[in-house]
């Protein structure tokens, strides 16, 4: 057994059993061991960024990592921006880069490259196998370290000698580690503060903002008075009737400031004290009011469920009923296309327990209030802000519920980043319908011109930010990479094309001409 059947088998035994992967010459060694070892599922995406943006959605919905498989340094730089992103949702993956054989390196290829340090920025375990005898126990240590709370980028660099030569068999997997249990004194200290009779925010994020968090955060918040808010992004927010429904901290600055004035006391639930997304000239980079404290319940790698338990008891909360969403669901909107009318059809007709995997950007900002009374669901945003990661994300959280419809809200421009994974979605056959919002601009970006203070742009600058000329034929580019589609420019079309797409299994593309 070679060195790269050694891993395959390792990574297999320890729970690994999705590969995402974009292989070059080095890995053809690995390649041919994923053939021979049974129980790897292998994806093929036709670029790096969907490779890695793919093992981000299939651990949001597993809390398992997936493999990628990554082609050097260059193609490590290609997935490093989707990498991004699941670093910061705490998204469990193992990557495997392939190298030079050792003996090779010294000669200067024109591939070769510092892999380890485009690696470590994005990573939180890093590791050159030596040789064929230590691949499979550096894969398990690569497992052990993607496993650990609340879940980590381990990159492993696999040179191609080190797959070739004689291996040593597969090694076992550590147990994963357990979230650290939270600390009695943060308990007390929250509750304390929740006594106060001053303005309380609990701020949510990570296992926090899935059902059972949400649930104990509702009844903390209705027992206490407390306001209840997450981050603006997160990893895997569980939604819909029947659950607590959670609003999120706004993007735009004016908005957030409006929203979090009066509070004096945050406690953090695996969140951070809320900043602005980016600097803006005359407008602060912290959004709580000036003197507000912050009060950590607990730590991202911290137990969260038990830390919101521990504080539900110290406050009396065990009994008090949790404010659920019992709201009739949005009727469908007719007329005209807009956000909001876009934001009710969406709420309507989403089937129950799906997942939404929202790039939206612009145009999305207003879909999470009428959605909150929809069916049951799963809500996945873009935690990096790296964007072209809703395309591989909705491919990756298939590949792991197949049982389950995904919904994918895209914005275009962002789509483009990523667009080759519309191909791995027809060729795995994934029920995926994707909206895409075609405005032929970085819409986002014409706010953000205003938004710095950049002075009255003439026709070079917003040419810079315009997806026209020629216009993006998005239903003719998906029917290319094998998914059917259909454009809309009303809300009735977009209401019989979106339940159509919802009906038909695999993938199908909705263009919402903006």
């Amino acid at each position: 057994m070679n060195g790269a059947e050694s891993l395959v088998r390792t990574l297999v035994g320890g729970g690994v059993n999705v590969c995402f992967a974009n292989p070059g010459t080095s890995e053809m060694h690995f390649v041919a061991a994923l053939d021979r070892v049974d129980g790897m599922r292998c994806v093929l995406g036709l670029f790096e960024g969907v490779v890695t943006g793919a093992a981000d959605g299939y651990a949001r919905m597993t809390d398992n990592p997936a493999a990628t498989l990554l082609h050097l340094g260059p193609g490590l730089a290609n997935g490093l921006a989707n990498i991004h992103n699941a670093n910061k949702a705490a998204s469990p993956m193992v990557n495997i880069v392939g190298d030079h054989a050792t003996y090779h390196r010294q000669y200067d290829a024109p591939l070769t490259s510092d892999i380890e340090g485009l690696a470590r920025p994005s990573s939180h375990w890093v590791r050159t196998s030596p040789d064929a005898q230590s691949i499979a126990a550096d894969g398990a240590a690569a497992i052990a370290a993607a496993r650990m709370p609340p879940g980590q980028i381990a990159t492993l660099i696999l040179p191609a000698d080190t797959a070739w030569n004689e291996g040593s068999g597969p090694a076992p997997v550590p147990p994963s580690a357990k979230p650290l249990a939270p600390a009695r004194e943060a308990v007390v200290e929250a509750a304390r503060v929740l006594r106060s009779g001053e303005p309380v925010l609990i701020l949510l994020t990570g296992r926090a903002v899935r059902a059972d968090g949400l649930e104990l955060a509702g009844r903390i918040a209705a027992r206490t008075g407390a306001r209840l808010i997450a981050q603006g992004s997160n990893a895997r927010t569980q939604r819909g009737r029947g659950r607590v429904s959670v609003e999120r901290i706004p993007y735009v600055v004016d908005q957030a400031l409006k929203v979090l004035a009066g509070l004096k006391h945050v406690i953090l639930v695996g969140a951070k004290m809320p900043v602005a997304f980016f600097a803006y000239p005359d407008k602060p980079s912290q959004l709580t009011p000036q003197g507000c404290q912050g009060h950590v319940l607990a730590r991202p790698d911290e137990d969260l469920i038990a830390a919101l338990d521990m504080l539900a008891d110290e406050v009396g909360a065990r009994a008090t009923p949790a404010p659920v969403v019992n709201d009739k669901a949005p009727e469908p909107a007719t007329g005209a296309i807009t956000s909001e009318a876009l934001g009710a059809s969406i709420g309507a007709l989403m089937p129950e327990n799906a997942i939404v995997a929202d790039e939206a950007v612009t145009t999305g900002r207003g879909f999470f209030a009428p959605t909150r009374s929809a069916q049951p669901h799963d809500w996945l945003s873009n935690m990096g802000g790296s964007i072209g990661l809703g395309p591989p994300l909705a491919t990756g959280a298939a590949v792991a519920c197949p049982d389950r419809k995904v919904v994918a809200l895209q914005a275009d421009g962002s789509a483009m980043y990523t667009v080759q994974a519309l191909w791995t979605q027809a060729r795995e056959g994934l029920d995926i319908t994707t909206v895409l919002f075609s405005n032929r601009t970085y819409a986002i970006l014409r706010g953000e011109l205003a938004n710095v203070g950049a002075g009255n742009p003439g026709r070079k600058a917003l040419d810079m930010l315009d997806l026209g000329n020629p216009d993006i034929n998005w239903v003719g580019l998906a029917k290319s990479l094998g998914v059917p589609g259909a454009r809309v420019t009303d809300m009735a079309e977009f209401n019989r094309r979106f339940a159509e797409g919802l009906a038909t299994p695999g993938p199908f593309l909705v263009e919402v001409v903006l």
